[in-house]
C-alpha cells in the first residue's frame, strides 16, 4: 500500500519536470538559436566593388612596386654627326617608350645593354669601333638609312653585328624615312598652287635612272629646278615652302632599290603637293602609302606620256584633287633621323632579350 501511495504522489512531480524540461529545450533551439553556440552565423559575401577594392593599389602598395628595368643604349657615333639633345626620358616624352636611356657618353660601354654604330661613319679598318672586350650581355646594332649603291661594304662587321636598324622591312628593327598615321583632318586646305613640276636635286650623276628621265621628261613639260646640282641651294625650311607651292614634285630616289623610299617622297606628302616617284616598284610604294596618294613612273609607256597626264590634271581640278582623299584619314609624319632609330633600337633590346649574331650582313643587303 505505502508503495503505490508513493508513486501516486511522484507522479504529477514527474510529469511537471518533463513539461518544464521540454519547453526549456524549445526556448534553446528555437527562441535562442542565432544567439549561442549552436548556430551556424551566416557570412555576408562582400559586394563586387568592395572585392575589387581589395585588390587596387594604395599608397604605400604602388611605392612598394617594382619598376621596369632601364635599358641603357649607347650611341657610338651620332650619324653624320648630326646629334640630338639626349634628354631623360626623351623616348617616353616623343614615342611613349618607357624604361629607355640614352646616352652618347663612352665611359659607360661597360654597363650598356646595346651600342648602336652608324654605317657609314665606321671606318674600314675598324678603327673608331670599341677597343675593349664587349660584355657578354650587350648586343652591337648596326644602322644604316642609306642604299646599298650608296654604302660600302665592311666585310671586318660580318660576325661582329647582333642586331640591324635599317629602312628595310626585314631588318631587325624597321624604321621608314617616314610614316601615315591615322588623322581625322576635315580641315585640310590644299596650298596655293604658282608652279606646275619642281625638283630639288644635289646629287648628280649623269648614269643615274633619274637623271636620264628628267633629261627626257624635261622636254615636254616646264619643270622647276633648284638645289645644288643647278648652283642653287636651298635650306630646309625654304624646301618645304617650295614643294607645297608645286602641283607635282619629282620624288626620284638616288638608287632603286627595295624598301629604299626616303624623304623625296614624304615632303610633298606633309605639305600637300603630289609626289610622281622613281624608284622600287608601286607594289613597294603601296606597302607605304595608298596607290591613289603617288603617281609612278612605271604607269605611262614614256616621259612624255606622263608630261602629258600631267598636263591634262592641270586642267581638270577635280581630277587633281582626287590625290588628296586620303587626307581625310591620314597624315604624313617624318621620321626623327637618328633619335627615332636609337629609341625603336632601345625599346626592342627591352622586349627581346635573347642572343643573336647577324652573319650574313653583306649576304643581306648588298646581294
Amino acid at each position: 500500500m505505502s508503495s503505490t501511495s508513493s508513486i501516486g504522489t511522484l507522479r504529477p512531480f514527474v510529469i511537471g519536470s518533463l513539461v518544464v524540461g521540454s519547453f526549456a529545450l524549445f526556448f534553446l533551439v528555437y527562441i535562442k538559436q542565432t544567439s549561442t553556440w549552436l548556430s551556424v552565423p551566416r557570412i555576408r559575401p562582400p559586394s563586387p566593388v568592395a572585392e575589387e577594392k581589395k585588390f587596387l593599389p594604395t599608397q604605400e602598395t604602388t611605392d612598394l612596386a617594382p619598376q621596369l628595368p632601364h635599358i641603357t643604349l649607347l650611341i657610338w657615333m651620332w650619324p653624320f654627326g648630326f646629334q640630338y639633345n639626349i634628354a631623360t626620358d626623351i623616348c617616353k616624352t616623343l614615342y611613349g617608350i618607357d624604361g629607355c636611356v640614352l646616352t652618347d657618353n663612352r665611359s659607360l660601354y661597360d654597363r650598356a645593354d646595346g651600342v648602336i654604330f652608324h654605317h657609314r661613319d665606321i671606318r674600314g679598318d675598324l678603327s673608331n669601333m670599341p677597343t675593349s672586350p664587349r660584355p657578354p650581355f650587350q648586343k652591337w646594332v648596326w644602322m644604316n638609312m642609306e642604299s646599298p649603291s650608296n654604302s660600302g661594304k665592311i666585310p671586318a662587321l660580318n660576325n661582329l653585328i647582333n642586331l640591324t636598324v635599317n629602312y628595310r622591312q626585314d631588318a631587325t628593327v624597321f624604321v621608314p624615312y617616314g610614316s601615315l598615321i591615322p588623322s581625322q583632318d576635315d580641315n585640310f586646305v590644299l596650298p596655293n598652287k604658282s608652279k606646275l613640276v619642281c625638283w630639288v636635286v644635289s646629287n648628280w650623276n649623269s648614269n643615274f635612272a633619274r637623271v636620264k628621265y628628267y633629261n627626257e621628261l624635261k622636254n615636254h613639260i616646264d619643270i622647276y629646278t633648284v638645289g645644288r646640282a643647278f648652283q642653287k641651294p636651298i635650306g630646309h625650311d625654304a624646301l618645304l615652302s617650295l614643294i607645297a607651292s608645286c602641283k607635282f614634285y619629282l620624288s626620284f630616289e638616288n638608287s632603286v632599290h627595295k624598301d629604299y623610299i626616303t624623304e623625296k617622297l614624304y615632303n610633298p606628302l606633309t605639305v600637300g603637293t603630289v609626289p610622281i616617284v622613281l624608284g622600287p616598284p608601286r607594289q613597294n610604294y603601296e606597302n607605304f602609302v595608298p596607290g591613289d596618294a603617288i603617281i609612278h613612273v612605271k604607269d605611262f609607256f614614256s616621259p612624255k606620256d606622263l608630261a602629258d597626264f600631267l598636263l591634262l590634271l592641270d586642267k581638270n581640278d577635280d581630277m587633281y584633287r582626287r590625290y588628296f582623299l586620303w587626307r581625310k584619314h591620314y597624315k604624313a609624319k617624318m621620321t626623327k633621323f637618328g633619335l627615332e632609330h636609337s629609341c625603336y633600337t632601345c625599346e626592342y633590346l627591352s622586349q627581346r632579350k635573347e642572343f643573336r649574331t647577324f652573319n650574313s650582313l653583306d649576304t643581306w643587303y648588298w646581294s
